[in-house]
């Protein structure tokens, strides 16, 4: 599992449908190329390495869903209000399985629901008629309907309580172990992802700047965003601290800053940084990449950026099965 942590309007979103080729007009993909290497276990999709952003429309189709499914912040925006639960289950089945009776997708839909936690009574439920929790439960349900190889959760617990939230991370955690499939997260919360990702990488304004395994970069964080991002919320134990935060507002997309986009809410920014953009590049013996300045040129780097970094045992990982370039 990748985790993608950043503030509100750092990109996350983005990034994940750009990937997916789901913006919308007047979104433009300019450069780049984002490599899936195709394994699907049924149907009769793609094959082999396949750059999503030059790919054609019928293999995109095959492709989405099928191999790749989406899991997007709102259920009950993302669900049909007019048609029941199971009509979705049901054209969904239809479009990538016509060769399934309607009995057996009925059947499997019950069974998804059931992988969910949720009663196969509820297929004949509208959305309005489910609470949150059981609207997200749905929509993964339905991401799973086809066994694809990779799941992209933008923020699938957003605007839920807390116990709710647990509940549905669990499932979550439980139906990879299960089912094999790898995973991007992609949330606000990083003391989140510490506890579910084996990686995460760190956005603002845009652009990745950092990326490391999830215990590293808790416990010995290499850029000052994500430093700031960490000291937002209070801890849970130990000594009593005062919560840093981090200055300022993130920039206009519109209008970056000269340089690093972070460098006006920086406590440690050098002259360099106001100049010139730093590339995500990996630091000598890390395992890790950071795109900041305060890691090249033999500058100073602050105590707090260079704490040791914890060498914990990996965790069993799923093999890495897209590839986004950094162009």
């Amino acid at each position: 599992m990748l985790g993608l942590a950043g503030e509100s309007g750092s990109g996350k979103t983005t990034l994940a449908l750009a990937a997916m080729r789901l913006l919308r007009a007047p979104a433009l993909i300019t450069s780049g190329e984002v490599l899936f290497h195709s394994r699907p276990i049924g149907g009769d999709g793609p094959k082999g390495t396949v750059d999503l952003l030059a790919a054609g429309l019928d293999d995109l189709r095959e492709v989405r869903w099928s191999e790749i499914a989406v899991v997007l912040q709102s259920a009950l925006n993302s669900l049909n209000p007019v048609t029941t639960i199971g009509a979705q289950f049901d054209d969904l089945l239809r479009v990538h399985r016509p060769g399934m009776p309607g009995s057996e997708r009925w059947s499997r839909a019950g069974e998804l629901l059931d992988m969910v936690g949720m009663n196969a009574d509820r297929l004949r439920s509208y959305p309005h008629e489910l609470s949150g929790g059981m609207r997200q439960r749905a929509m993964i349900a339905m991401a799973l309907a086809l066994e694809p190889q990779i799941m992209i959760l933008d923020e699938p617990t957003t605007a839920l309580d807390v116990v709710t939230q647990r509940e549905i991370l669990e499932e979550l955690m439980g139906l990879r172990d299960r089912l094999g499939f790898a995973a991007l997260f992609i949330t606000h919360d990083l003391s989140l992802l510490v506890e579910l990702a084996d990686e995460i990488a760190v956005m603002y304004a845009g652009r990745l700047m950092e990326r490391a395994p999830a215990a590293s970069l808790f416990h010995a964080p290499r850029l000052p965003y994500t430093h700031g991002l960490l000291n937002c919320f209070p801890p849970m134990h130990g000594k009593r601290a005062r919560m840093e935060g981090i200055p300022g507002s993130p920039p206009d997309l519109r209008d970056l800053p000269s340089g690093c986009a972070f460098h006006p809410r920086c406590p440690w920014a050098l002259e360099k940084c106001k100049q010139a953009i730093p590339r995500l590049e990996p630091i000598s013996g890390s395992g890790r990449e950071v795109a900041c300045w305060l890691h090249h040129d033999d500058a100073k780097v602050p105590a707090e950026l260079a704490k040791a970094d914890p060498r914990t045992e990996p965790r069993q990982r799923v093999p890495t099965l897209i590839q986004v370039s950094k162009k």
